[in-house]
């Protein structure tokens, strides 16, 4: 029997709060695999998700479990709780530059150190555009370090219709790179 993951998701201010929806509501669905998921919002995400989609739904989410931002109790602020994967959705560039950095100042960036030094997997879902050399020097970075800059860059070939639709062409690539078994478009399947 595979083991069941335990994932970090951190929802950052940066715009793009359908894609945190889509994976929340995509996780919920998948909780045969997963044993825990621990989230974390900054305010201004909280800001953004009710200015982008209009309500305050992240509070509806209660099977996983929510932590303050500045929580170093957290259990996925110590490598001992191995957690496996962190998914940061959408990732500002500044959490990232941080990440890059090595600055541990909330509960977002100490969980990313964590994962990055236990060597497991840390997914930055990066939603701004264009990229300046200092965001490209740190993708570099955080790449070198083991991360995966995976870009809210949507695909167009499964003909999506809705906006949903086409933010779940970017989340079903993040969940297969977490490891995660998922019903998605296929090329050529």
């Amino acid at each position: 029997m595979t083991a069941k993951h335990k994932i970090i998701i951190s929802i950052t201010g940066a715009s793009g709060s359908i894609y945190a929806k889509v994976l929340l509501d995509k996780l919920s669905q998948l909780s045969a695999q997963i044993e825990q998921v621990g989230i974390v919002m900054s305010d201004n995400a909280k800001d953004v998700w009710k200015h982008e989609l209009g309500n305050e739904a992240y509070k509806n989410y209660d099977q996983f479990t929510f932590y303050d931002k500045n929580n170093f109790y957290a259990p996925f602020a110590s490598g001992s709780a191995k957690y496996t994967t962190m998914i940061v959705c959408p990732c500002s560039m500044g959490t990232m530059a941080r990440i890059a950095s090595g600055i541990s100042n909330d509960l977002t960036t100490r969980a990313a150190d964590v994962i990055l030094k236990e060597r497991r997997k840390l997914i930055l879902m990066v939603r701004d555009t264009p990229y300046s050399l200092i965001h490209i020097n740190n993708m570099q970075t955080v790449t070198q370090a083991g991360g995966i800059i995976c870009p809210a860059s949507p695909s167009f070939y499964s003909n999506p219709k809705t906006f949903e639709e086409l933010a779940s062409t970017v989340v079903d690539r993040v969940l297969d790179l977490a490891g995660l078994e998922i019903n998605s478009f296929r090329w050529s399947e």
